[in-house]
């Protein structure tokens, strides 16, 4: 009898162990599966870019026609158009409803603190280039004999100042709706000399406004002759000055109270219809980029021969970005935040693939907004104001880019440069960078104006037009992780001011639902006073 119970124990047992262990594998097997379905679209971005590297590589060989070519781009191109078709109301409407969120004093000590974040990063980016640019020392005079020779040796650039100034006009323009299609820009066309009539042909070509890397050189074969500076406009949108407007107009709308409740929800609705935009497109993610890097691989010539006569410059660009990313970045967020940072960047690999594959920061917004506000739960008051300013004027890794380009190309040409000059590239650098524009390939105008500041050779940078497509993608992710970095800074330094806010927009919704439900019972008073028909 004690027998027949021991073996009847010891199957139990045996059974309750197997039980255990298939309990076990199939909490392990939920806990994978929710992995995956919490990462998927990461993965389906990252299955993306992967794919379009191989199918580039692999289609180089077979000599493809330009109609092939631009077949395999296209749908890569409605990708891009669909994403920068919800920039611009989606900036308006974060930045109006973001500001109009907090009071004007809070407004004023969060754009403080963003604009110091925004301005100590680009300096260090451009030191830590200039560093780098210095100990490696990438540039080789024996590389000058591959440039090719144009006409940047007899143009005439723009300066520094004219960049500052034409920062400033961007930033207050003089026409709402023009800064949605146009920015103004500072050009130098040849000064008529009496007697001497211009090549009307020549002038118009000269002085129409373009947005390639050329954009603000004018050619003329006379060096001796004299130059008037314009402002004129070209297409684009003006990013700053919108901007500008929304944060001031937002401000003042949460200023008046109750007649502008209205108005905030009108944004505030506008905003979250967009996100479902944004959730819906996420979806087309993997065709859009696998298509926008193939395409882009397929279309430059010679890519080898580019990458192993600029090997070291793309070294130093990329030992750049990985130690700003990697190091700097991480040791900020630890320092301010006391908090895991890798996990942070984690939950950023979606916008930075999406940046990589674009080249822009502004196509990636609206991806980065949903993963700042859904995924890492960042306050979506600071994310509608600071991500918006970032990416207009915080570029981390243009500032980096000028500086090492500016060094490359002075290494290149023989130079040896002095303290004066080296401190003038970091400021330069710092400074041009803020004035660049959200857009593919920028930081090649604004080498030009650090290469005059120290009086390096113009045409040399002709060279790095080859290989703007891979490293604006390299310094286009340093930009939108510094936007998103300064997000979560900020949000941690004003926590205080914003849970004062929080209990100011209660008291104010206390204070508009009475107002409401005091104007609904006076309606029903009125009603109830007049005379029955």
């Amino acid at each position: 009898m004690a027998q027949s119970q021991q073996s009847f124990l010891k199957q139990d047992a045996g059974q309750l162990s197997r039980e255990d262990t298939l309990l076990k594998m199939a909490d392990h097997r939920s806990t994978w599966m929710r992995v995956l379905a919490d990462n998927k679209l990461i993965l389906i971005t990252l299955s993306g870019v992967m794919l379009g590297v191989v199918i580039g590589f692999s289609l180089r060989p077979l000599g493809l026609s330009s109609d092939t070519l631009m077949l395999i781009a296209y749908p890569g191109e409605l990708f891009m158009r669909v994403l920068k078709l919800m920039i611009l109301p989606l900036v308006i409407a974060s930045l109006i409803s973001g500001s109009s969120s907090l009071n004007a004093k809070l407004n004023g000590k969060i754009a403080l603190r963003t604009f110091v974040y925004f301005l100590a990063t680009s300096l260090l980016n451009a030191i830590l280039g200039t560093t780098l640019a210095l100990i490696i020392h990438p540039g080789n005079p024996n590389m000058e004999e591959a440039v090719v020779d144009t006409a940047f040796g007899k143009a005439k650039t723009v300066s520094l100042m004219d960049s500052v100034l034409d920062l400033g006009r961007n930033i207050f323009p003089d026409n709402i709706f023009q800064a949605a299609l146009q920015q103004a820009h500072t050009v130098y066309i040849p000064k008529e000399s009496p007697g001497v009539p211009i090549n009307a042909t020549e002038l118009s070509q000269t002085s129409a406004p373009t947005t390639t890397a050329s954009a603000n050189l004018i050619e003329w074969s006379d060096q001796n002759v004299e130059w008037t500076r314009i402002v004129e406009y070209r297409p684009g949108t003006n990013s700053l000055g919108i901007v500008f407007f929304c944060l001031v107009f937002g401000t003042l709308l949460g200023t008046i109270g109750r007649k502008g409740y209205v108005v905030v929800q009108f944004f505030s609705a506008i905003f979250d219809v967009i996100m479902k935009m944004v959730t819906g497109v996420m979806w087309l993610t993997p065709i859009g980029i696998s298509s926008v890097i193939a395409g882009k691989i397929l279309s430059v010539d010679d890519i080898g021969f580019v990458m192993t006569q600029l090997a070291w410059f793309i070294f130093t660009i990329a030992l750049g970005v990985f130690m700003y990313q990697w190091i700097i970045l991480q040791a900020i967020y630890f320092v301010f935040l006391r908090k895991n940072p890798f996990r942070f960047y984690l939950g950023l690999v979606q916008p930075i693939l999406t940046g990589f594959a674009t080249a822009s920061t502004a196509a990636a917004l609206p991806l980065t907004f949903r993963c700042m506000n859904e995924r890492l739960k960042i306050d979506s008051r600071i994310t509608r104001f600071v991500l918006p300013i970032g990416c207009n004027i915080n570029m981390d890794g243009t500032a980096l880019f000028i500086s090492v380009a500016s060094i490359f190309i002075a290494q290149m040409s023989n130079m040896t440069l002095n303290f004066g000059q080296v401190v003038t590239v970091v400021l330069t650098s710092t400074a041009a960078s803020m004035s660049s524009a959200s857009i593919p390939s920028a930081a090649l105008v604004l080498l030009l104006i650090a290469l005059s500041a120290i009086d390096a050779p113009i045409n040399n940078a002709t060279l790095l037009f080859a290989i703007d497509w891979f490293v604006d993608r390299i310094r286009t992710t340093n930009n939108l992780l510094g936007d998103c970095y300064a997000a979560a800074v900020v949000e941690h330094l004003s926590r205080n001011e914003l849970k004062i806010s929080d209990i100011d927009a209660y008291y104010k919704d206390e204070d508009i639902t009475s107002d409401d439900q005091c104007d609904q019972d006076l309606d029903g008073k009125r009603k109830s006073s007049l005379p029955n028909s």
